[in-house]
Formats: structure tokens, C-alpha cells, sequence
């Protein structure tokens, strides 16, 4: 027998809660999903161009020497030791070339899964340059872990790697909003006004937002609010709430503890049809294919 409208509501809110309790970069970056590889240490001579896989994103620390970066159509800079790089795309747009003295670099290999807000991922820049001195206070310690997962031949040492990956990918990012030197969504929550916005967006998920309501959030204009917000996040406020609650869904239906009626409730859709609909649009796959996904990993 149906569950009544009461109870399809209750349950979803209940698991929305862990959800909007944390700080808006960490709810943000959470989205972010990603599984790592293979982590290894590398030497090359001067001069010696850095190889990388063409289908993968990286992170690069520098132990010794130096390391020549540079993009299409820009500069460049010099890599120095203690210095940690993040490329988040496959590298082919970038040359990366030893200086005058032999270099180390210890090399993170990850790909960012498809269950990842898209947005996040693709508007980030090909490099993100992280200086020693801001990162020395973390990346040695866990350097030295990462080596050492990375030759542990135990049962779940891959598990290991992946998650201190993904550790070491979000503490860039975060180092990266908190440089101010962010770009694109990240830089929109070093802005007063549109991160109210979007904290609004991301704690009340299910609500019917509209541009008037969180022009008035963040103290705009309409106007000159959807373009803001547009110009920092890269789409417009309503598409942005609608990507976040699908993403947000995709999280709930792939823990594999709700139905997905309920889900698609929870984040606002008023009929599991319409949710069905938004999702396959967005992500390819409909929700149920998710959540019966779900349901198979738990019960092996």
C-alpha cells in the first residue's frame, strides 16, 4: 500500500539534514567525487619533459629541482620544491618540462567519477598552483603517507590511496577559496552577497526558489543578481538550484536507503514522474538504474 504524501516527505528531510549541516565548501566540495589509482615518485633530468596519462587528472609534488609549466596562450610558471600542483583535467593543453637540475615529483593519478557535479568539475582552470608556503603546514605529512600506502601490498591499500587522494584534492581547493584565488563556483563563495545565495540554494533544497527571492538573499537587484551569479557559477541561478538538487538526489539514491518517490520529493519535485524525467536529462540513467545500482553493491 502507497505511503500518504506525510510520510514520503518526513523520511527524505530526515536524511537532507547531514546534508545542509556542514559549511557551504564543504557541501559543495563533497559533490565532488573521485577515485585514485596509483601514486608513485619519478626523476627526471633536466630539461626532461613530464609525461602524463592523457585521460586522467593529477596532482604533482615537487621534492626537488624544478618544473616548468606552461598552458596555451599563457606565460607560464616555474614549479619550486614543496610547491603542490593540481590539474584537474587531462593534461594535453600543458607542457611540463624539468628546469636546469634533475627533478622528483611525486605524481597522484585520479579521475573524477560521473556521479561528480559536472559544473564543479569543468569550470575549474587547467592548473591550480598551491605555493610551499602554503601548503608545507599539510603536504609533507602526508607525502610521506601517500609513499607509504602506495607500497603497502595489504589488503586495502588501493581503498587507501583513493581516499588520500581525494584528501589531499579538496585540500588544495580549499587552500585555493581561501587564497582568493579561485575562479568560477569557488570564487562565488568568496562573494558576500551570492554566497548567501547559494548557502540559501544548498541548506533548503526542496524549496521553490525564484530569482526575485534570492536576488532579495543576497541584497541585489534581480538583474544585476542573475548576473552575478551567472557570471561567478557559470549558469544561472535556477539551473544551478536544479543541478544541485538533482546532485543532491544522485548522493541520496546511490546509499541505497530510499525510494525513489521519496527522493525526488525531498529535493522539490512534485511528482516522481517529473523528478524521473530531470534526472535522465541530467545524468543519462534514471533513477531507479541508481538506485537499483546501489542496492546491488550492498547486498555483495
Amino acid at each position: 500500500m502507497m505511503n500518504s504524501m506525510e510520510n514520503l516527505i518526513i523520511h527524505p528531510e530526515m536524511q537532507l539534514e547531514g546534508f545542509a549541516a556542514a559549511d557551504l565548501l564543504s557541501q559543495v566540495l563533497a559533490k565532488i567525487r573521485l577515485t585514485g589509482d596509483h601514486v608513485y615518485s619519478i626523476t627526471l633530468e633536466s630539461n626532461q619533459p613530464l609525461m602524463l596519462d592523457e585521460k586522467s587528472a593529477h596532482v604533482c609534488m615537487l621534492r626537488s629541482g624544478s618544473l616548468h609549466i606552461r598552458c596555451v596562450a599563457d606565460p607560464g610558471v616555474a614549479m619550486q620544491p614543496g610547491d603542490v600542483l593540481l590539474l584537474p583535467h587531462p593534461p594535453s593543453v600543458l607542457n611540463l618540462t624539468v628546469g636546469a637540475e634533475r627533478a622528483e615529483i611525486v605524481i597522484c593519478r585520479f579521475w573524477f567519477d560521473a556521479s561528480s557535479f559536472e559544473a564543479m568539475v569543468f569550470s575549474l582552470p587547467p592548473t591550480i598552483l598551491i605555493p610551499k608556503d602554503d601548503a608545507a603546514v599539510w603536504s609533507e605529512g602526508i607525502l610521506h603517507f601517500m609513499l607509504l600506502e602506495a607500497g603497502n601490498t595489504q589488503p586495502g591499500g588501493a581503498l587507501m590511496v583513493s581516499r588520500l587522494i581525494d584528501l589531499v584534492v579538496i585540500r588544495i581547493l580549499r587552500t585555493w577559496v581561501h587564497q582568493r584565488a579561485a575562479s568560477g563556483w569557488l570564487k562565488a563563495l568568496s562573494d558576500p552577497r551570492i554566497a548567501r545565495a547559494l548557502k540559501a540554494i544548498h541548506e533548503t533544497p526542496g524549496r521553490q526558489w525564484s530569482n526575485s527571492a534570492l536576488a532579495e538573499i543576497a541584497g541585489m537587484s534581480r538583474s544585476n543578481f542573475c548576473e552575478r551569479f551567472n557570471t561567478l557559477v557559470g549558469r544561472p541561478p535556477l539551473r544551478y538550484q536544479n543541478e544541485w538538487r538533482l546532485s543532491l538526489a544522485k548522493c541520496m539514491l546511490l546509499q541505497g536507503h530510499s525510494r525513489v518517490g521519496e527522493v525526488g520529493f525531498a529535493v522539490g519535485y512534485e511528482s516522481e514522474a517529473a523528478f524521473s524525467r530531470a534526472y535522465k536529462s541530467f545524468f543519462a540513467c534514471s533513477p531507479r538504474d541508481d538506485n537499483a545500482r546501489a542496492s546491488e553493491e550492498g547486498r555483495e
